[in-house]
């Protein structure tokens, strides 16, 4: 049976859902964290932490798209988010905009303290 029709990804408590999504991500099995946490994001929209490696669940599987859009909605609620910011940078780089990465990037190294010389 499809881990979708079993109701495997919705199951558990929110708490119990976040420690399997992290374990998932842990692992490296960054779609099927994605699974996991989208629900765990939805149900705790407050929480940045759930919202953010869901976002890097997303880029890490290639779900570029999706990350892009996680990203954004973080940063709108956390506009100080500086990890955010670099993984909207990184993101749009790999979707071949460069061109919009490069002021988040700066913006995400500026945050962080790292000045250029």
């Amino acid at each position: 049976m499809d881990a979708r029709q079993d109701g495997y990804y919705e199951h558990g408590t929110t708490a119990e859902r976040w420690a399997r999504g992290q374990l998932f991500f842990e692992a490296k099995e960054y779609a099927k964290a994605a699974r996991i946490l989208v629900t765990v994001a939805g149900e705790a929209p407050e929480q940045l932490a759930p919202r953010l490696l869901l976002a890097r669940a997303y880029y890490h599987s290639a779900q570029l798209s999706r990350a892009e859009h996680e990203l954004r909605a973080i940063l709108e609620r956390w506009p100080v988010e500086d990890y955010a910011r670099l993984m909207l940078g990184r993101t749009l780089e790999r979707r071949g905009r460069a061109e919009e990465a490069r002021p988040h990037l700066r913006m995400a190294a500026a945050m962080a303290g790292e000045f250029p010389q």
